[in-house]
């Protein structure tokens, strides 16, 4: 599970629950829900709410213990995020079965992420990136 500071950063920014519900188009209980660790903030939204409010992804989710201010993302490309996915575990050595394996996911799934079927969930992001020292930020913010 990853380490949440969404709960501290909204309590910073003096909002309720209900006014980030707003922000994200969700309700309350959705909020509470990725704040208490019920359920995970989507990738999407949580980059919205750092490019909003001036928060690294790697202090929301606990990665860091210091907020360090990163150009804002502009958009998500899944393709381009699915060919940084491979490079990744290429330069790591790993098969896509020892990804999906650490992340508790299927490898077909994994397999979906590099190839920009779909869009890296933002806890399986998180486990690839804790469990081998890189930065969401960097990582996300990287060329190819």
């Amino acid at each position: 599970m990853l380490e949440n500071n969404l709960k501290y950063c909204r309590n910073e920014l003096e909002m309720t629950q209900s006014e980030l519900g707003y922000v994200f188009g969700v309700n309350k209980a959705t909020v509470s829900n990725w704040e208490n660790g019920y359920d995970i903030i989507p990738l999407n939204k949580l980059i919205k709410f750092c490019n909003l409010y001036n928060y690294s992804i790697d202090f929301v989710v606990g990665l860091t213990r210091k907020n360090k201010i990163y150009p804002k993302i502009e958009k998500l490309d899944k393709v381009l995020v699915g060919k940084k996915l491979r490079k990744l575990r290429k330069n790591l050595g790993l098969t896509q079965q020892n990804i999906a394996d650490e992340c508790s996911i299927s490898r077909a799934t994994y397999c979906h992420y590099e190839i920009g079927m779909n869009l890296i969930t933002t806890l399986t992001l998180y486990t690839i990136c804790k469990n081998h020292k890189i930065s969401m930020d960097d990582f996300l913010r990287t060329k190819k």
